[in-house]
């Protein structure tokens, strides 16, 4: 099995900045993608942004050119760094991984972190 533990969420204005980690440990081999989805109140759960395997990284466009996704291998953790908040990213961001081809893993997932933003 895999364990991914997230961080790093909390309370943020509106234009301020956060940075989200997942630390993942257990049978580390069974992944190689990862990604961070959401979850808003009274809606769906969806994608945010997702590594693959080799390293080629995608965002959803409501996200694009505000979030960065990046992973430390030695660590096995990716990270979200998430600039230019604005209230509507508020959500509970849940880390993904698995093993994929693409950038949008679901085979494990972390318990998730709130983040909240305020206008």
């Amino acid at each position: 099995q895999v364990q991914l533990v997230e961080s790093g969420g909390g309370l943020a204005q509106a234009g301020g900045s956060l940075r989200l980690s997942c630390a993942a440990s257990g049978s580390i081999f069974r992944i190689n993608a990862m990604g961070w989805y959401r979850q808003a109140p009274g809606k769906q759960r969806e994608w945010v942004a997702g590594i693959s395997g080799g390293d080629a990284t995608n965002y959803a466009d409501s996200v694009k050119g505000r979030f960065t996704i990046s992973r430390d291998n030695a660590k096995n953790t990716v990270y979200l760094q998430m600039n230019s908040l604005k209230p509507e990213d508020t959500a509970v961001y849940y880390c993904a991984a698995g093993q994929s081809s693409g950038t949008r893993p679901t085979a494990y997932w972390g318990q998730g972190t709130q983040v909240t933003v305020s206008s």
